[in-house]
């Protein structure tokens, strides 16, 4: 068992460079085609510490509340999504909800401008 934990180390610390040259001896010595997503995993954390995170390029918009002028946010919200108003008023009672999902940041920022100004609470995800 003990060594079956210092070969996963010993895997899990692998540069890319080595990892790939692992993927390379397994499937022309062996026969075996690694996945590559799995030597991917292995190898990504290896690279320099752990990996980097990729900067979020989608956004939610949740509505936390409507504050005190429903009114104004409820016109805010119809605008925003394009509903009803009978829709925007049941989203608006119903917060916190999101208003718009996987959008832009530019965007995102613009709609929480818009509920703010409105007298509204946004919180973006």
């Amino acid at each position: 068992m003990a060594e079956l934990k210092q070969m996963a180390e010993a895997i899990a610390n692998l540069t890319i460079k080595e990892a790939i040259e692992l993927a390379n001896i397994l499937k022309d010595e062996y026969g075996i085609e690694p996945a590559a997503a799995a030597v991917a995993a292995v190898a990504a954390p290896s690279a320099d510490g752990p990996a980097a995170e990729a900067e979020q390029t989608q956004f939610d918009v949740i509505l936390v509340s409507a504050g005190q002028a429903k009114l104004q946010v409820i016109k805010a919200v119809k605008e925003i999504t394009g509903l009803g108003l009978k829709e925007s008023k049941e989203l608006v009672d119903q917060a916190p909800k999101p208003l718009k999902e996987k959008t832009s940041k530019a965007e995102a920022e613009q709609i929480k401008s818009q509920i703010e100004d409105a007298g509204g609470e946004v919180e973006i995800k």
